[in-house]
């Protein structure tokens, strides 16, 4: 299994150091330099590694966001803040916290052990209702005849996040705090207009689905 990992840093300098030994040592990485499009970036990740001084929303906003939307995820912590203050803040939610400056070993070091941790393997895949979906990245899911069905980003991180509370009612505000990271909005459509493509995709009869059911005036979940 190839290992992506997103990486968020400002600076053009220690990124481009960064993200080609990280390329040599075999591992996709996908640079971002503003923690913008982090959300949907971190679908296709098995990693983050954060700095925290970013414009915009500060590593430790963007690193809450990301961990509420993908708890299983890894969140390695990079900053040249060293204070203990500031990793007790970091560490709050993430992973790992390594201060500034760092050996690129000690840095592929910890990526190791963090996979490890949270193991990358391909687990057994689920079968649910017509389909049969995978543990993967690839935002591909399976139908029981074999046909595939691609999802958007959004759709993939809908989906996921519902697949991770198998079973539990997910409230419209979880969902989208989750998926978009801010505050939803009461009467706000997005959601049920992304739910409603998704259910066209997933759904043998998307008016009587059987996949992703509304729980009326809470929001949504998918039966184990």
């Amino acid at each position: 299994m190839s290992v992506t990992l997103l990486y968020i840093e400002d600076d053009r300098e220690i990124g481009h150091v960064v993200s080609s030994d990280l390329r040599e040592r075999e591992y996709g990485v996908r640079w971002l330099q503003s923690g913008e499009g982090a959300l949907e970036a971190a679908a296709d990740s098995q990693l983050v590694i954060l700095d925290v001084m970013l414009p915009g929303l500060d590593g430790f906003t963007v690193g809450q966001r990301l961990k509420r939307a993908y708890p299983q995820l890894p969140i390695l912590m990079l900053s040249a803040r060293s204070s203990i203050d500031d990793k007790l803040q970091g560490l709050e939610f993430a992973d790992d916290y390594l201060t500034k400056p760092f050996h690129p070993d000690e840095l592929a070091a910890r990526i190791e052990v963090l996979l490890r941790r949270a193991g990358t393997a391909v687990s057994e895949p689920l079968a649910l209702k017509h389909l049969i979906v995978y543990e993967s990245d690839n935002r591909v899911v399976q139908a029981d005849t074999g046909h595939e069905i691609r999802l958007t980003g959004k759709q993939h991180q809908i989906f996921s996040y519902l697949l991770r509370h198998l079973g539990q009612i997910m409230t419209k505000e979880q969902i989208y705090e989750a998926v978009w990271g801010e505050a939803y909005m009461e009467g706000d459509k997005t959601l049920m207009v992304h739910i409603r493509y998704l259910r066209e995709k997933l759904e043998l009869d998307p008016a009587v689905p059987q996949i992703i059911e509304t729980v009326r005036g809470i929001g949504y979940r998918v039966r184990a």
